[in-house]
């Protein structure tokens, strides 16, 4: 019983280094095509996602059909909030709507205005953790940091979501997946290429 409440990062342990250094695996695109499949309890979407860096420097991420039908239309303000200018009904939730900031938060890596943050390790990789209102989002690398292997979003104890970014091509990741470890809601991005 006392095991289901053990922190699964109790036994890391502070590493020395550069915490910023975890900054050069942070997408960098003027503007990105996915193929994108987003899978929330029982529903299946799938259509195309559009990141865009506007001129005014926000982050717009834009999820429709192959038909035109826009699911959601979301942007990253510069000042750091985010604004939602559409989503359709049934995904129109409180809690649906902060899962998916989050998400998209914890894969453009929007968090280093962070006062607090912290890099750990234990024997194979390295933490860099930021704390978040509730629990931290960690950016897990290998001892060296030159690879990344995967993102956390966790409560105290243990991750509620991981997200993989891989196959990196001018700074920007091929391939993009979140998988939420509470309830089932998958995100799976595969870039376009033009």
């Amino acid at each position: 019983m006392l095991a289901g409440c053990t922190s699964v990062y109790k036994n890391l342990e502070p590493a020395a280094g550069n915490f910023d250094h975890i900054y050069r695996f942070r997408p960098r695109f003027s503007v990105v095509l996915y193929n994108a499949e987003i899978n929330v309890t029982s529903h299946h979407l799938s259509g195309l996602l559009l990141m865009k860096v506007m001129p005014d420097s926000s982050t717009r991420i834009v999820f429709s059909s192959e038909m035109g039908v826009k699911f959601f239309d979301f942007a990253f303000l510069k000042d750091g909030s985010f604004k939602v200018y559409s989503i359709i009904p049934q995904m129109d939730k409180g809690p649906v709507i902060k899962t998916l900031r989050k998400d998209f938060d914890l894969i453009l890596m929007r968090q280093e205005g962070s006062r607090e943050r912290h890099l750990l390790k234990d024997s194979t990789h390295l933490y860099y953790k930021l704390p978040q209102e509730k629990g931290a989002n960690y950016y897990i690398t290998n001892l060296t940091g030159d690879t990344l292997l995967r993102m956390e979003k966790s409560s105290k104890r243990k991750p509620v979501a991981v997200a993989t970014m891989a196959n990196y091509k001018n700074g920007v990741p091929d391939t993009i997946g979140i998988d939420h470890k509470n309830f089932k809601f998958t995100i799976g991005l595969k870039k376009i290429e033009r």
